[in-house]
């Protein structure tokens, strides 16, 4: 059986969600009085994940879409479960800015939800925009 060939996404259209979606998940870390609570809690980690995606898609812009669903729950999952490792090294990168906001600081299940809400709808917004 022949592989099902993907035509590569044009990366324009994923740069400009990758810029959109990075300011708008600092924007609801930096400003959490203007929202409701639950978007200040939870559109960070959503936000996250769809960052990762977009990532992903300017990355293997041939990637099949479910390829890329998967590669950004997996990898948001694997970064959530070495929150419970505190090695001093790991410790000192996530008191950095950078460090915090890439490796966040400490496990939430609900960030697990978060993370696969966020992928899907990078996958829904992938399917609308390669069409």
């Amino acid at each position: 059986m022949k592989p099902r060939t993907v035509a590569a996404r044009s990366r324009a259209p994923y740069a400009g969600l990758l810029l959109i979606t990075v300011a708008a998940g600092l924007a609801s870390r930096r400003f959490p009085d203007g929202q409701p609570d639950w978007v200040a809690r939870y559109a960070g980690d959503t936000l996250w994940a769809a960052m990762g995606f977009w990532l992903f898609a300017l990355a293997a812009p041939r990637a099949r879409t479910v390829v890329l669903g998967l590669a950004t729950v997996a990898v948001a999952f694997t970064i959530e479960a070495s929150q419970v490792l505190h090695l001093p090294w790991l410790d000192a990168l996530r008191a950095t800015q950078a460090g915090a906001l890439v490796l966040g600081q400490g496990f939430l299940w609900s960030d697990l939800l978060c993370y696969g809400v966020g992928a899907g709808l990078a996958v829904f917004v992938d399917r609308l925009v390669s069409r």
